[in-house]
């Protein structure tokens, strides 16, 4: 196939993609800031975009390659060398003189070549197995041998050698400053170190401090443009009719990389504190099912305090669409909820997914509805908040999503909460969608026929274990829970009024 980008087998929009709307819910800002701390830039907006089912596994085979360490390293080498890249035109951009935008314009365009001539040398010593990453080894290759890249890249090699071997002596005496060719290969701060070995200082060129040609190094540009008047020519020359040097996919790639990279980076320290991660496996959806699932944001949170994070078990099996999970407050309903629709985001993006194993099928995707406060600015109570927010995503068609229901209609009576939730049930089971329900109604869990209830538990000391099992609603440990929290057992009723 042509290479275009190793994101994509096509082109997409997704640099144009705003934030997804379910980021908040899911607390998937917690996990972008650590992915961003530990890539060191920001690379959230490549996140927004998740991938069709075509381009779901292409990504996924990729990833797969990018965790080899071979590949790992040749393709952050590359973007090292982008980086490089970027700040050479930083400095074009920020000076005034014509030579010295020219001087800054050749190092960029050596710089971008290196990249990809070093790209070229370490993809063809190694062997990937993915689509995206096979194209661009091969496109890689005929770019380089291209006419196009022949006729740049050749006065750009023989410029830049010329540039980096140029040396001069500066003399003053009796008041004049004399400038005349050196033949050295030293640079010049091996000239210092060498000039001055009892300071055990790391000396760096003074010349390099300012972007701005000092008055003394504008002279000597000035005699160094005399003295070579040929390298001068060409020099501008080049830096006329290059341009537009940079093939745009190549550019682009540098950016897709990070993507990958940023993640894996992330994968690599969050296995070595201990969490479990699984390349998720394609299913049918009565197939949906995962072992050892956990909430990734809550895993980033405590691995600062080395608090454990406790994972769950699930499955979907034949007919069945929503589960309706109930249970005592605090008891990880809302976190297993989280963790199903992360489980779900990452695998839409290609990546491996927070969980020992892992049966994910394809959803086009994910609707999420968290219980909210009231809004002091448009002066709605609760529930007409979340009506406001239920709206759209009844009125649309959503064939084929995932929707994550979290504490809905908590303010309505019950018995308005329990037709109104059935009705919610209904419309998206109508709808062929899959989802998850987290509610204190018991009476939603046999709603439908395609609902399956699912309870948090406690422990044999009546407190939250977090895990969450098949089984009935419990009112009981939904009581005992309020009656532990507000201290009214019989024995604290009891001494609180003797």
């Amino acid at each position: 196939m042509a290479f275009e980008s190793i994101l994509d087998l096509k082109h997409s929009t997704y640099r144009e993609m705003s934030r997804a709307v379910f980021s908040l819910d899911l607390n998937l800002n917690q996990i972008m800031e650590q992915i961003n701390q530990l890539w060191g830039e920001d690379v959230s907006s490549l996140y927004y975009f998740p991938a069709d089912e075509e381009c779901e596994a292409y990504r996924r085979a990729v990833f797969a390659d990018v965790k080899k360490p071979d590949i790992y390293e040749a393709l952050a080498a590359f973007c090292n060398r982008m980086k490089d890249r970027q700040k050479c035109l930083a400095e074009k951009q920020g000076v005034r003189a014509d030579a010295q935008k020219a001087v800054w314009h050749l190092r960029e365009v050596h710089v971008y070549c290196c990249a990809l001539e070093e790209l070229d040398k370490r993809l063809k010593a190694v062997s990937p197995e993915s689509e995206g990453l096979l194209a661009l080894r091969e496109d890689l290759s005929a770019y380089l041998a291209s006419e196009e890249y022949v006729k740049m890249h050749e006065p750009a090699q023989k410029l830049a050698k010329e540039l980096f071997d140029i040396r001069v002596t500066i003399t003053y005496e009796n008041n004049q400053i004399v400038v005349s060719d050196c033949a050295s290969d030293r640079t010049y701060e091996k000239f210092l170190r060498e000039g001055f070995p009892e300071h055990k200082a790391d000396f760096h060129s003074p010349f390099m401090t300012y972007r701005e040609l000092t008055p003394l190094e504008s002279e000597v540009m000035k005699v160094l443009a005399k003295k070579r008047p040929d390298f001068f020519k060409q020099l501008m020359s080049f830096y006329k009719n290059n341009q537009k040097y940079a093939a745009e996919r190549y550019v682009q790639l540098n950016r897709e990389a990070a993507y990958y990279l940023s993640f894996v980076k992330f994968l690599n320290k969050m296995k070595g504190r201990g969490f479990l991660f699984t390349t998720p496996r394609p299913c049918e959806r009565s197939g949906f099912r995962a072992q050892g699932l956990y909430d990734l944001a809550l895993a980033c949170v405590n691995m600062q305090t080395n608090k454990p994070v406790v994972s769950n078990d699930f499955d979907y099996r034949e007919g069945e669409q929503f589960f309706v999970l109930t249970g005592p407050n605090q008891g990880g309903k809302t976190t297993f909820a989280r963790s199903l629709g992360q489980l779900i985001y990452f695998s839409k993006l290609g990546f491996d997914v927070p969980a020992a194993v892992a049966h994910v099928p394809y959803f086009k995707h994910i609707l999420t509805h968290f219980s909210v406060e009231e809004s002091l600015e448009t002066g709605r109570g609760k529930l007409k908040e979340e009506l406001a927010r239920l709206a759209p995503m009844m009125d649309s068609v959503y064939e084929n999503t995932f929707v994550i229901i979290n504490e809905l209609f908590t303010t309505a009576a019950n018995y308005d909460a329990c037709i109104m939730g059935k009705n919610v049930l209904e419309h998206f089971i109508g709808q062929n969608c899959m989802g998850i329900y987290v509610t204190h109604l018991k009476e939603l869990t046999t709603a439908h026929e395609k609902v399956v209830s699912l309870r948090a538990m406690l422990d044999e000391n009546r407190v939250q274990c977090f895990k969450i099992v098949r089984g009935e609603a419990d009112d009981s440990a939904c009581a005992i829970n309020q009656v532990n929290k507000y201290k009214l057992t019989y024995e604290q009723l009891k001494e609180r009024l003797s």
